[in-house]
């Protein structure tokens, strides 16, 4: 079976307010960072399937051959997915050589990889290809990279299988799929996911196929349909954490202060509603310098919150400090206690202001970039839009 060579990618997340609340029955609010993960799926003709991840120096193939063999342990091709199949899952693990302890970043890639392309390819033939993954995310920084190479990962081979369209044209740079195959897109998506964190929340994912900006309450992830692109600092303090501990953590505080900690919950879940209501008015009235008041004002809020509950971390004081010595605003993004950082930058920020900034970030042992929030989802590439570090990377192999 030949394929079509295609480029895809798809955007991080940021979690932008409603950390750990959103555990508690609260309103988050979750948005694509214009940072991306790239990948090329390529047709081939060597009866392999191959998985190129340079960010981890990854290379790996499999005969065709050996896959058969797991092909009878799945169902069938599924262009429909409802529920993880483990028992593929299972057997996957024990043909990649994994084991329990041996769950790093290549192992879980390459068994989400291999998870997707049996489970949609089924009894058919199995396509020879070649995928090569790159991202501008660093991994590990609750910045949603995991979700969006899942994302990437489903969309190609969906493509590839034929169970979604090809949506871009001759003289497009840029194409989106309709709504119904983004929704197929996702669900699997959200398969790899879960193979990769075994109970996700769904929300990256969602972000990685519709960017924007979703609100999440209660299970539910509803994408908000105009959201203004702001500029951003993301800072990486490189400081690790366990989010399963924090959010934990967050319990028990919780339950040791529930007369302290639920106002400060409901607190929280109002600076994500009042937020919301302010992005919603800057995409239907000219933006003014109110609305980046106010957004500032909620900024600086929600962090205080968030260090009330316990996930604060001394390089994310750092980070808010530095910024304010500025005149910029900071909050940190995620589960907190270390990870990584926003700051909201004002369209008359100055650019020396912003260079200063980031060098001063940078000196504290950061990583820093200026990036956006509220880009697009998952789309489809034609390799002039890409840009060239990232197509000649993608076409090494």
């Amino acid at each position: 079976m030949g394929v079509r060579d295609c480029f895809v990618s798809a955007p991080g997340k940021a979690i932008l307010h409603g950390e750990h609340a959103v555990v508690h029955g609260k309103v988050a609010l979750a948005v694509s960072l214009n940072l991306r993960t790239y990948l090329r799926l390529k047709g081939t003709a060597t009866g392999k399937v191959c998985i190129n991840l340079p960010n981890i120096d990854t290379f790996l193939c499999w005969d065709l051959s050996e896959l058969k063999e797991l092909i009878s342990y799945s169902h069938g091709k599924r262009e429909e997915v409802k529920r993880l199949d483990f028992e593929l899952v299972r057997r996957l693990r024990e043909f990649v050589g994994m084991t329990d302890g041996n769950l790093d970043t290549c192992n879980m890639a390459t068994l989400a990889f291999l998870y997707i392309y049996i489970s949609l390819f089924g009894s058919s033939e199995l396509p020879s290809l070649t995928v090569s993954v790159w991202s501008e995310l660093p991994t590990g920084a609750g910045l949603g990279s995991s979700a969006a190479y899942c994302v990437c990962l489903a969309a190609a081979l969906l493509c590839a299988s034929g169970a979604i369209s090809t949506p871009i044209k001759e003289l497009d740079h840029t194409a989106r799929w309709c709504q119904e195959e983004l929704e197929l897109i996702n669900s699997w998506a959200f398969q790899g996911e879960m193979i990769i964190h075994g109970n996700p929340s769904g929300v990256d994912n969602a972000v990685g196929t519709w960017g924007g900006m979703l609100r999440f309450l209660a299970g539910k992830i509803i994408p908000l349909s105009r959201v203004p692109l702001l500029r951003i600092l993301l800072t990486n303090t490189k400081v690790p954490r366990s989010t399963k501990v924090l959010v934990a953590g967050v319990k028990d505080k919780i339950n040791k202060f529930p007369s302290v900690l639920t106002p400060v919950l409901d607190s929280v879940d109002a600076i994500s509603c009042t937020c919301e209501k302010v992005l919603s008015e800057m995409t239907s009235e000219p933006i003014t310098g109110e609305h980046y008041n106010i957004l500032e004002e909620l900024f600086d809020m929600n962090q205080h919150h968030l260090n009330v509950m316990g996930v604060g971390h001394p390089a994310l004081d750092t980070l808010c400090r530095v910024t304010l010595a500025k005149g910029l605003h900071s909050k940190l993004t995620g589960a907190g206690g270390g990870g990584c950082g926003i700051t909201l930058l004002r369209p008359e920020t100055d650019s020396s202001v912003i260079q200063a900034t980031v060098q001063d970030l940078r000196d504290c042992g950061f990583d820093c970039w200026e990036t956006s929030i509220g880009g697009p989802g998952v789309q489809q590439h034609s390799p002039l839009s890409l840009k060239e570090e990232v197509l000649e990377i993608l076409n090494r192999y």
